[in-house]
């Protein structure tokens, strides 16, 4: 365990993942509408360019046996940055997403930094984004390997048919959100996958990120990079210790 912004950090091992949508409304967003409203007006005057719009929020889960187990609820993204926020933290409910660990056949870690208009500027991360109503699938399960994959292409260009996926998932779960990452390696060296993502970003109109990064070891850790992605890769490493 390490620590981090939102306190200590779990990692833990996941086999599988089995995440459902509550089809009712989400009582944390309806509740605390006005303090959201609020909240997001200000983000906005901060950053005109900030996205709203539905997303999943986590409002319920446990983690045994190596299996998580989850309940989404249909908010939107101020409801989600207003609960990443608040303080105290919610007890129960998190900011849940699947999150693809791009690696290069070479053992080396491709990661982007986002770009100034987003609502995490200037933070380093692997390809990922909160699950929305397109993950759903027609049972009501929430896919979230088909939401990182989704993302992955959307924000890199490389696509499902680029890469190898791990069998498990590695969760990083603190008082606000619980990351889910899969280790997702390419068939190319990792400069080269970093050139190719670089090469997609400048066809981009407006791309969601403006650097690509290669980490191979804690010398390459970065400032912009949040505690759970520094607490992973140290993991990935084998030099578990305080990531904060």
């Amino acid at each position: 365990m390490t620590l981090g912004a939102a306190g200590p950090i779990e990692i833990l091992t996941l086999d599988r993942l089995d995440m459902w949508l509550d089809p009712g409304p989400c009582a944390l967003s309806a509740e605390n509408r006005p303090a959201i409203d609020a909240y997001f007006a200000a983000r906005v005057a901060a950053q005109p360019g900030i996205w709203n719009g539905p997303i999943l929020l986590l409002v319920d889960h446990r983690i045994d046996a190596g299996v998580l187990t989850g309940r989404y609820a249909q908010a939107d993204y101020a409801a989600l940055l207003w609960l990443l926020a608040t303080d105290p933290a919610h007890p129960v409910a998190r900011n849940a997403f699947g999150m693809g660990a791009l690696r290069g056949a070479d053992g080396g870690f491709v990661l982007a930094r986002m770009a100034p208009w987003t609502a995490n500027a200037g933070r380093i991360y692997f390809a990922a984004g909160t699950p929305d109503p397109s993950d759903v699938t027609a049972d009501g399960r929430v896919d979230l390997e088909g939401s990182l994959l989704r993302e992955l292409t959307e924000e890199t260009g490389i696509a499902a048919n680029d890469v190898t996926l791990a069998p498990q998932w590695t969760a990083l779960r603190d008082a606000r959100r619980l990351a889910l990452l899969r280790e997702i390696v390419a068939d190319m060296p990792a400069e080269a996958l970093a050139d190719r993502i670089r090469a997609h970003i400048a066809s981009e109109e407006r791309p969601e990120i403006d650097a690509v990064i290669v980490a191979r070891g804690p010398a390459d850790l970065a400032e912009g990079m949040p505690p759970f992605i520094r607490s992973y890769l140290l993991s990935a490493w084998g030099h578990p210790g305080n990531a904060a």
